[in-house]
């Protein structure tokens, strides 16, 4: 029999679905319903489907887009209403009528671009006008409809349980870090060991690096986000700085697959063996330094401490080693360090 023991993860698992997804969830409810409601007020004599579904699209996923989405949302269907319109006043509707709409539709959703794709909002409200028998009439309802709907997603959007900027970019920043640090102490335990290792940790920090790109795009989504954001407008200053800190982290991302390749071509290289030899016993502790430098510098705290027992480090094994690999190998962390200094730089 299953135990309460069994239960409780599954518990847990909800609750914290609940917690992370619940305000999006309610949000999205509250403004269907006053969408549906404004458009009854308004004088809509059918279901007014269209403006619930706008906050329905809008919402979905990602609220700190909720704006753009709605205006894209507005403009998709204005464009294939129109096109429906235009089509069915030269032709009666048919195979033919049908292929000419979608492929209009398609080609106007090129250049109204939802999600980063083809905006096939514009081709599917085409093909909702020939379900309707007054073609003019069921355009001039969708329209007003899907206004009303975008107009009380814009409204709302940003007061019902908004999105916290300021939260999301605290976790992508801490996120950041931990990419970058594992990527670089990694690379330096993998030198000089086998190639097989060295060219599996070149792919792990190839992952590293994708994750922090995302960041950086989430960042900046955030960022933006606060435009429309009344409710949290203290936090702009806050929000600014987390999100530099974010491009900050996506910035020293190069110079850590830089690293990476270098020690996957050096490593296993028989004419290197002094060389490697010697950077064993140097990097590790360089790349905990230097990864202590960026912790304290994405976190604002003391960062010149961090960054000067690194930089004496890194001139420590310059005046033992001067051979061309071992600068090569020196090289990315000297990058790092002048991108960390960068960034304190009022």
């Amino acid at each position: 029999m299953n135990g309460p023991g069994v239960l409780t993860p599954i518990f847990g698992r909800a609750r914290d679905v609940l917690v992370t997804e619940g305000p999006a969830a309610a949000r999205i409810v509250v403004t269907v319903v006053v969408a549906w409601q404004a458009a009854l007020w308004l004088g809509a004599d059918q279901p007014p489907v269209y403006a619930a579904i706008v906050p329905l699209v809008a919402l979905r996923g990602d609220p700190l887009n909720a704006l753009a989405t709605s205006l894209q949302r507005v403009l998709g269907v204005v464009a294939g209403v129109a096109i429906g319109i235009a089509v069915l006043n030269v032709l009666h509707p048919s195979t033919a009528a049908l292929a000419l709409v979608v492929a209009l539709g398609l080609v106007v959703g090129l250049f109204l671009p939802a999600g980063g794709g083809v905006n096939v909002q514009v081709p599917a409200s085409s093909l909702l006008v020939f379900a309707s028998t007054s073609p003019d009439a069921y355009a001039l309802h969708r329209l007003w409809e899907t206004a009303a709907g975008a107009v009380v997603t814009i409204l709302l959007a940003p007061l019902l349980w908004p999105p916290d900027p300021r939260h999301a970019l605290t976790v992508l920043v801490e996120e950041s870090r931990a990419h970058l640090t594992q990527a670089l102490i990694g690379t330096a335990a993998v030198l000089g060991t086998d190639p097989g290792a060295a060219r599996d940790n070149l792919t792990a920090v190839s992952g590293h690096v994708e994750a922090v790109h995302g960041h950086a795009v989430l960042a900046r989504k955030a960022e933006r986000a606060m435009r429309f954001n009344p409710l949290r407008r203290r936090q702009r200053d806050t929000v600014a700085r987390l999100a530099r800190n974010v491009a900050t982290a996506d910035g020293l991302t190069p110079h850590l697959t830089t690293l990476a390749r270098e020690t996957a071509a050096f490593t296993g290289r028989e004419d290197l063996t002094e060389v490697l030899t010697d950077a064993r016993h140097r990097l590790p502790a360089l790349a905990a330094s230097t990864a202590e430098a960026i912790a304290d510098t994405l976190d604002g705290d003391r960062p010149w401490q961090a960054r000067t027992a690194a930089r004496e480090q890194l001139m420590a094994y310059a005046r033992a080693d001067g051979r061309p690999a071992a600068t090569a190998l020196r090289r990315p962390f000297q990058q790092i360090l002048d991108d960390l200094e960068r960034h304190s730089t009022p």
